[in-house]
């Protein structure tokens, strides 16, 4: 896949009183295209449970370009920047752009998955490995060996 992109809905409650989107809703939309990117590949919540893991965050990042305002068009994507090649650690960058090609803010995310019964980080089952395999991945991507 060369490219996982979704159209992003600026609301009145995304606002601050700056009347530009609030810090903390940038990272809710990069997790909101993480988690449709995972459904739509079959990893739903319904799955994940069945099979006891979950994905979670060690470190999430966000570098704010340009405003973002109520009427602007946003899109953001999903990339694989960095894996484990059983994909039990990654790295996900998202670029968010609004008005067609102008880039507001880049975030990147660092995680892993746990084990939901054991509380314990964990390799996946292999349908991760599949799905993350169609993830559109990074020009810079590149293979973790730690």
């Amino acid at each position: 896949m060369n490219e996982y992109l979704k159209p992003i809905e600026v609301r009145w409650a995304d606002l601050d009183p700056n009347f530009h989107l609030r810090h903390s809703v940038y990272y809710d939309y990069g997790a909101y295209i993480r988690i449709c990117f995972l459904e739509a590949h079959g990893l739903d919540a319904a799955f994940m449970h069945q099979h006891h893991f979950g994905p979670i965050l060690f470190r999430e990042e966000c570098i704010f370009r340009k405003e973002i305002r109520l009427g602007d068009i946003v899109s953001i994507d999903l990339q694989l920047l960095k894996a484990k090649e059983d994909q039990s650690r990654w790295s996900i960058r998202h670029e968010i752009k609004k008005n067609g090609n102008t880039l507001a803010a880049v975030i990147t995310v660092e995680g892993a998955w746990i084990d939901t019964a054991q509380r314990k980080l964990t390799t996946p089952p292999e349908k991760v490995w599949q799905v993350f395999n169609e993830m559109p991945r990074a020009e810079a991507f590149e293979w973790i060996n730690k």
